[in-house]
């Protein structure tokens, strides 16, 4: 008896501890794919919260030549009402 629940405890931690590396695993390389996006211009910044967004799927907004990238809408509309703050005092 003793046997078979030291057996089900050990083919326990078997699977978890591969479960666990296997996430381990897929986040390193999240983060090794998000660092080459970010490297090649794939990722730009938030100029508001900072956050990094892939460029393909950011919010953006051109003012002349420049175009800015958002993560949200929120801080698009942050951004915006600073720029317009920024014209009523020039």
């Amino acid at each position: 008896m003793i046997f078979k629940v030291v057996l089900f405890v050990l083919v326990c931690y078997v699977l978890y501890r591969l479960f666990m590396n296997d996430r381990k695993k897929s986040a390193d390389q999240e983060v090794k794919e998000q660092k080459k996006r970010m490297d090649t211009g794939e990722m730009v910044q938030d100029p508001i919260c900072g956050t990094y967004v892939d460029k393909e799927n950011a919010i953006s907004v051109r003012n002349g030549d420049q175009v800015t990238y958002f993560c949200s809408y929120e801080c698009r509309q942050k951004y915006l009402d600073h720029l317009e703050e920024q014209r009523k005092l020039d």
